[in-house]
């Protein structure tokens, strides 16, 4: 049985314009829409994610990153987002992520990277179903 330990989150969000999201965390505030949009927000912290997590692993694989260099691809059709018909989920269809990494000595990456794909969290929930559940106040 799993470790029954768990972080909560509890992130709000405000309508700033239409195309802009104000998002407050337990760590600070971001505008969504701003600099970017929201599937790119997801992508980065894909990548975000990969990279703490790499680090992580690392660490405990007494391996020295030099340096990681991460790379996230995605093909999203905003049909349904926009209203039309469409046989395609609104979301990404598919990510590819290419990582290429630079170590101090040997390391085992292929190691490295099981082990990285088996602990970062957020690739596990894109990756895999998770409960959700959207209520009007």
């Amino acid at each position: 049985m799993g470790n029954s330990k768990l972080t909560h989150y509890e992130v709000s969000a405000s309508r700033v314009s239409p195309q802009r999201t104000r998002v407050t965390t337990d760590d600070g505030e971001f505008v969504v829409g701003n600099d970017v949009n929201p599937v790119e927000y997801l992508l980065g912290s894909v990548l975000s994610c990969l990279n703490s997590t790499g680090t992580m692993v690392a660490r405990d694989m007494d391996i020295d990153i030099v340096s990681l260099e991460a790379t996230v691809e995605g093909d999203v059709n905003y049909a349904k987002y926009l209203g039309k018909d469409s046989a395609d989920r609104p979301g990404l269809q598919g990510l590819d992520i290419s990582l290429s990494v630079e170590t101090e000595g040997d390391a085992d990456l292929d190691a490295w990277l099981s082990a990285v794909k088996e602990r970062c969290p957020v690739t596990d929930n894109v990756e895999n179903e998770t409960g959700l559940s959207v209520t009007l106040e």
